[in-house]
């Protein structure tokens, strides 16, 4: 039996936390990619996990939530570790 990518993990699991803050806020993916300067779809790829985001689009796409980077990469790992 394979195991799972511990990267891959935490990459659906930081999605997770961007996606439960924007949809706290209300905002739609074209809202947050507006406000963040990015393509929607590259925030519909973070969102599902599929992309690897950089640090400038993580601080981009914090600061349109309003909140700091550390925010969601400390929700990804709550999620992760199933807190």
């Amino acid at each position: 039996m394979a195991t799972r990518d511990p990267a891959a993990a935490y990459l659906e699991a930081f999605g997770r936390a961007v996606r439960r803050q924007r949809e706290r806020l209300g905002l739609s993916q074209e809202k947050l990619s507006f406000q963040a300067e990015l393509d929607r779809t590259y925030v519909s790829g973070v969102e599902r996990g599929v992309r690897n985001p950089t640090v400038r689009s993580v601080r981009r796409i914090a600061v349109a939530l309003g909140v700091r980077p550390s925010a969601l990469f400390l929700a990804a790992e709550r999620t992760r570790d199933g807190a």
